[in-house]
Formats: structure tokens, C-alpha cells, sequence
């Protein structure tokens, strides 16, 4: 999707906003020859933002540090479901062996 076209599912978006948000990395959209190519999470990345500053006022100077917690807990989602898809390529005995450590609430790194 082209810059233009994302721009346009937007009320209010300006093309100058949506580009300081990518010079700023809180959305990374593919650089093709001489334009951004945005995919669906590019686009799903932009809505958050445009809820946060559109519709719930937050300040600019807020966002880098909740974006940076989001992406931390994105990534441990996916952490988490590839340790369950690997946990399911084990017998049940050994899963159930590790069910209770998984559950403790004092887990170490």
C-alpha cells in the first residue's frame, strides 16, 4: 500500500505527520525505489499510533517510551507462543514435568 493510500483511511492524517513517524521509527514501512511500501502491520502500527495522538490526546514526547513497552510485550507474546508450540512437540510427560516451574511465580531469568 502506497503512502498516499494509507494516508487516506485516516480522517485527519497528514502526510507530513505520517512521515516524521517513520523518521522517527515508530513505523518502518518497506523503501522501495522511490516510495514506502506499507503492509498490514505498517498499517495496524499507524492506527495505534493515530488512536493515541488523535483520539486519546496523548503528547508526543510519550509515545517512543509506550511504543518501546508494546514492542516489548509483542515480543514476548510471540516468545511465549513459540515456547508452547515447542512444548507441544513433547511428550506429555515431559510437559507435565515442566507445567508446574512454568507456573511458579518465582521464575529466575
Amino acid at each position: 500500500m502506497k503512502l498516499d493510500a494509507v494516508v487516506a483511511l485516516f480522517p485527519d492524517l497528514e502526510v507530513v505527520e505520517l512521515t516524521a513517524w517513520i523518521e522517527q521509527s515508530w513505523v518502518r514501512p518497506e523503501r522501495t525505489e522511490d516510495e514506502w511500501a506499507f503492509g498490514e502491520i505498517d498499517v495496524a502500527r499507524i492506527r495505534l499510533i493515530y488512536d493515541l495522538r488523535h483520539n486519546l490526546e496523548m503528547p508526543e514526547e510519550a509515545l517512543p517510551v509506550l511504543l518501546s513497552l508494546l514492542d516489548q510485550v509483542y515480543d514476548l507474546r510471540r516468545k511465549l507462543n513459540a515456547l508452547d508450540a515447542a512444548l507441544q512437540d513433547h511428550p506429555q510427560d515431559v510437559r507435565a514435568a515442566l507445567l508446574p516451574i512454568l507456573r511458579s511465580d518465582d521464575l529466575e531469568n
